[in-house]
This record gives structure tokens, sequence and C-alpha cells, in this order.
């Protein structure tokens, strides 16, 4: 079966930072969610795209934590057994997938914070910890962040906030030291974890939005093949390949944009873009998408090197 999913909005805010204007712009949902059980999180750039700039170009990478909230909201029940279990990051022993792990354990901790699990959380905290440790960007979860987080790992809003905090320092850790490649490695654990989470929750409650969120990742999955080609990184050939392969699935969705002017409230100082895209996927697409995505996954999270 073939379905096309329309008028999908998106939303934008011009947030100020210094001197510079950013546009971070998020996949906003089609409509209320179905039986929706989540609060509202406050606004931060946690839940928000991650703006890339690759060879000059700016692509946007939706943040796992905008998937684990649109799932929740979309009633799928909590579901540990889906996540890389965090016992197993001693396994982990070389930068390449210790990198990997590292995003998708952040992608993982995200996950357990939006949906309360404190106990599940501190475990995954301790996974990250270790990880970024081994990876030499502890700088970014020194004594006082990890105390902060602790002292909130019950409050899921101050966590998601300090988490976002943690590995935005910790990005800019990489960069200072010139080491963009890890920051990339880790951007796309991160990535394939939360289509991961879509996938998976899909196959348990079909929604239109979890499905629109699967379909639309073709520009996101764009941005990671070129972020991850400028490295050249030989130890990522076989992932590229893969990557590559998965991108071939997405070049034969269909997709409509429909253009609509911008509004702006200016008393709230926010800026709404109302142009629509429309797709049209269809479940074997849906099916080869779930495969890749769940190949590619078993080959980090199950490495022994």
């Amino acid at each position: 079966m073939t379905m096309n999913i329309k008028n999908f909005k998106l939303n934008a805010k011009v947030i100020a930072l210094g001197l510079t204007s950013l546009l971070i712009y998020s996949c906003g949902d089609p409509k209320k969610p179905e039986e929706g059980t989540g609060d509202d999180l406050p606004d931060t750039d946690t839940v928000k795209a991650v703006a890339l700039n690759v060879g000059g170009e700016l692509f946007s990478v939706p943040s796992p934590i905008q998937t684990a909230l649109l799932i929740q909201k979309s009633g799928v029940a909590y579901d540990k057994t889906i996540l890389n279990a965090g016992s197993k990051n001693s396994q982990y022993t070389t930068d390449f997938s210790k990198s990997l792990n590292l995003g998708i354990y952040g992608a993982d901790l995200g996950y357990v914070s939006m949906y309360n699990q404190t106990q599940d959380a501190l475990g995954y905290l301790g996974a990250v910890k270790q990880l970024a440790d081994k990876l030499g960007v502890s700088a970014a979860f020194d004594q006082q962040t990890m105390k902060r987080i602790n002292d909130n790992i019950s409050n899921k809003d101050s966590m998601l906030v300090l988490v976002g905090i943690a590995y935005r320092a910790s990005d800019s850790y990489l960069k200072t030291n010139k080491r963009p490649e890890i920051s990339s490695l880790i951007l796309t654990g991160g990535w394939i974890e939360s289509m991961h989470f879509s996938i998976t929750a899909y196959n348990k409650k079909p929604t239109e939005a979890i499905k629109y969120r699967i379909a639309e990742q073709k520009q996101a999955l764009t941005s990671i093949i070129k972020l991850i080609t400028s490295h050249n990184m030989p130890n990522a050939a076989d992932m590229l390949k893969d990557l590559e392969d998965l991108a071939k699935v997405y070049e034969s969705i269909s997709t409509k944009y429909n253009f609509v002017e911008p509004t702006t409230d200016e008393a709230k100082k926010v800026t709404y873009i109302n142009s629509t895209t429309e797709i049209t996927i269809s479940d074997e697409q849906l099916k080869q998408i779930a495969e890749k995505v769940a190949a590619m996954r078993d080959k980090i999270v199950n490495t022994k090197s």
C-alpha cells in the first residue's frame, strides 16, 4: 500500500546568539498527537534540529530528543528492550565504535529521560560518561555538570536541558581540538538510534506523525553522508556504503514541496514557516528502510572493537 502524507508544516524560531541570528528549525506534528501522554518541554535547543555546515552548505539533522518526544506524545509505551544495553560500553575499544555508540547512548539517555525513567537514566548517564572519558571529551561532562545532572535526574525537563548543554560542550570541545570526525560519528550514531526508535514505534503503533518522521529523513541522511565523506575516514567505508544504500531507497520516495509565505508573530518574535511537503511512501519502502537501519545499528552496537 502507498500512503500520501500531506500538509505537514515546519515551525521555526529565530534565536539570537550574541550578534548572530541563527534560524534553527524543527519538524512539527501535523495535528494534535493522538493519545498524547507527555507534558510540553521547555523551548530549548535540546529539542531542536542540529544545524550542520558542510562545504558551505547548511543542513539540518533532527535531534534524537525530537524523535523521542514525538514517540512519547503518540502514545507509544516506554520499552527499555529497544535500547542498547549500557553494560556493553566496555566492548567498544576503537575511537570509531566509541564515537558511534556514544551517539547511540546519548539518544538512549534522551529517550529514558523523556519517559522519566530515573533509574535507567542513571545507568545510561554512566555509560555516556565512561565513553566520553575514553574518547577524551570528559571535559564536557565535568564534575559540576555531572552533579547538576544527578541532582536533577528525576526532573525530565531539567535533565533534557542539562544533557543538551553537555553535548554542545562536547561538540565544541571536539571542534576546538580539531577532532570534528569524532563529533560527526557521535551525530551519526544518534541519528541511527532515533531512526531505530521511530521504526520500532511505528511497528507497535502506526501513526501518520511517526510515518512522516521516517519518510522525511532524506535531507538529514544526505547531510550525514556528506559529513562522513568530508572527513575521509578509512574505517567508515563500510558504514558509508550502508548509508548510501539507504539513500537509494529514499531517492525512490516521492516528495512535493508547496511554498506558502511565512508569517511572523512580532509580539512573540516567532516566524512560522507555513510551507507544506507532501510525501508518498509505500509499505515496501518503509520495510526496506527498516531493514537497512536495523542492519546498520546491529553492526554498531554489537561490534567487539
